[in-house]
Formats: C-alpha cells, sequence, structure tokens
C-alpha cells in the first residue's frame, strides 16, 4: 500500500534565498530532479514539500545541510549538492579557508587583508581580550565585526553587543534632534555599515528585533554581566579611566572583547583621561590580553587617505619641533 503524502513547509528567511536557488531558480530545478518523489513549491522565503513521510525527512535532512553550506560559504554548486546528497554531509567544498572570515552579501568575502589585520585574527583565536589601536582606515573596527559575525555564524557565541562611548566630535548631542538612539544612530554608522555588509538584510533586522544583535552606548553596559557574546567596544580613545575599567570588568563566561581605537583622536574634555592609553600600559603582558598595534600600512581605504594621514603627522611632526620649549613645559604641567 502506498504512504499516504504529507506536506511540510520549511522557511529560507535565515538567509538570501533568491541567491541560494540561483539564476532563473537553476538550483530549486536541480534540487527537483534529485528529488523526483516529492512536489517542491518555492513561494518566496517559504518551501512546501509533499511526499511521503520517509521522503520528507530525508529532503528535509540535505537541505538543512544545504543552507548551512550556503550560510557558511554564500554559495551553493550543483557539484556540492550532489555531495551532500550522496554523502550525507556537506562536502570539501563546504570548508572555509581560514583567510575568509565572512561570506557577505552579494558574494562579497570578507578577511584579513593586511599583515596586522592578520595578527588581529590570530590574536582573537588566542586571547579573550584584544586591544585593536591603530589609525583611520586601517580595519580595526571592520575585521572585529566580521570576527563577531563569523563567531556568531559557528555558533561559538550567542550574541554580538556592539558599543561606543556617547562622546561627540566637535558637536553637542544635547541640540540634536530626536530620542537618544537618534542622536547616537550617526555615531553608530560604521557598525550598521560593516553589519550590512555581513549578513542579509532580513536576517539582520531579525537580530535587532530579538536581541541577537544589540548596538548601545558604553554607559547602557554598567552592571550588566556579558556572558555567551562576542563584545566590541569603539573608539575606545573616547571613553574615561572610569568608563573603560568599568566595561571590561563586564566580561562573563564564554565572553570575547575587543577594543578597538585611535589614541591619535581623543575627544574627551582636556581634565579627562583616556582610559585606552591607560589600560594599554597597565594591561600589557597579562595572560589572555593581546593588543595590536595597527598603522599607515594596514590602511585600506583609498590610496589618497594612507596619503592624507601621512601629510598630518608630518605637520604634527612639525609642529612639536616647532615649539618653544617653555611652552612644551608648561602644556606638560
Amino acid at each position: 500500500m502506498e504512504e499516504p503524502s504529507i506536506e511540510r513547509i520549511f522557511s529560507l528567511e535565515e538567509i538570501d534565498y533568491t541567491r541560494f536557488w540561483g539564476d532563473n531558480d537553476k538550483i530549486l530545478d536541480f534540487v527537483r530532479i534529485l528529488f523526483p518523489k516529492i512536489k517542491l513549491i518555492a513561494r518566496g522565503e517559504m518551501l512546501k514539500a509533499v511526499g511521503s513521510l520517509e521522503d520528507i525527512d530525508f529532503f528535509a535532512l540535505k537541505l538543512q545541510s544545504m543552507m548551512e553550506h550556503y550560510e557558511r560559504t554564500g554559495r551553493l554548486s550543483e557539484n556540492t549538492i550532489m555531495q551532500i546528497f550522496e554523502s550525507g554531509g556537506t562536502s570539501p567544498e563546504a570548508e572555509v579557508s581560514d583567510e575568509i572570515l565572512v561570506h557577505g552579501r552579494n558574494g562579497l568575502l570578507i578577511k584579513a587583508r593586511t599583515p596586522n589585520q592578520k595578527r588581529l585574527v590570530q590574536a582573537v583565536k588566542t586571547n579573550d581580550m584584544v586591544f585593536a589601536i591603530g589609525p583611520a582606515g586601517t580595519g580595526k573596527t571592520y575585521t572585529a565585526v566580521a570576527l563577531a559575525v563569523r563567531a556568531l555564524k559557528n555558533k561559538e557565541i550567542r550574541r554580538i553587543i556592539l558599543t561606543r562611548p556617547a562622546v561627540e566630535a566637535g558637536e553637542n548631542l544635547g541640540f540634536l534632534p530626536g530620542d537618544m538612539r537618534e542622536k547616537l544612530d550617526p555615531y553608530l554608522q560604521p557598525l550598521y555599515d560593516a553589519l550590512r555588509d555581513m549578513i542579509p538584510q532580513q536576517k539582520l533586522l531579525n537580530y535587532w528585533e530579538d536581541g541577537t544583535i544589540e548596538i548601545a552606548p558604553l554607559a547602557f553596559m554598567r552592571g550588566r554581566t556579558l556572558d555567551n557574546a562576542f563584545v566590541i567596544l569603539d573608539e575606545a580613545q573616547n571613553a574615561t579611566q572610569a568608563q573603560l575599567k568599568m566595561f571590561l570588568t563586564r566580561m562573563g563566561r564564554n565572553a570575547k572583547f575587543i577594543i578597538t581605537g585611535d589614541i591619535t583622536q581623543i575627544d574627551l574634555p582636556r581634565h579627562q583621561q583616556s582610559g585606552l592609553v591607560q589600560a594599554t600600559r597597565i594591561l600589557h603582558g597579562i595572560e589572555g590580553i593581546d593588543i595590536i598595534q595597527l598603522d599607515n600600512s594596514d590602511v585600506v581605504r583609498h590610496k589618497l587617505v594612507t596619503r592624507i594621514i601621512r601629510a598630518y603627522e608630518r605637520e604634527q611632526d612639525n609642529r612639536e619641533h616647532q615649539k618653544d620649549p617653555s611652552q612644551v613645559e608648561l602644556e606638560q604641567s
């Protein structure tokens, strides 16, 4: 007696289903050929499968392997599907190169590009707390976010927390319109931009809504214990000594902390000392903590950015050399 048909709905909302099925549903058509006893109907992010219970269970197992492969690598070929179909697992092709941190949107391959960025990646593998210090454009924040996204995809942690001090760079937050979130959004934009490069839009929105990814001012970290999380403090040069100590002591179980900053761009009032400068001095050499210095050779923006940074550095050096000795003594006092 023929086994009765059942119907099961699968959701593909966690991935970019349009790219998953390929141009003109080429991949979907290939899957239909491999599972002739199942009727497959794709409607947006939903996939309906109709067939016997045994066939549907077998298909569900293979579909899960295909989705996991796609989520890790950002691609799915007919050859990979055949290997998954025949072996019951992902193929050797599914293994992600250590150099690639994240397969981003639209086929973007995100990886460490410079020696110091690679040192940062290695440091995070062997340390739970890493400081990444360097000028703008050296990729410290972008690399840190990529490492966090990779850890989330690999289920090494349960959530990502991104935070920055609410310090104005020559502007006054109090005079900006909107609530605190709207006032802070412009300062958090680099973090948003990095996340949008690495996670499909709908999935990112879901992560924000369910708290898997949280972006908040540094002050919101007070009193919390951050367990099972990858936590990034960006622009840490603008955290006071008390704020940074508070943040560093929030570390809970199974947590990774990356602290990024540029000590040449401190926007704190003159009477306040940067916590980042103090922390990198007193925490140097502590087991489990590493400090990575990035420099102009790590700038991966337009080539003019490197030239601009060097020009400003030369100007600063010239000003230091031209200072009156008595003025230098006054400033140091």
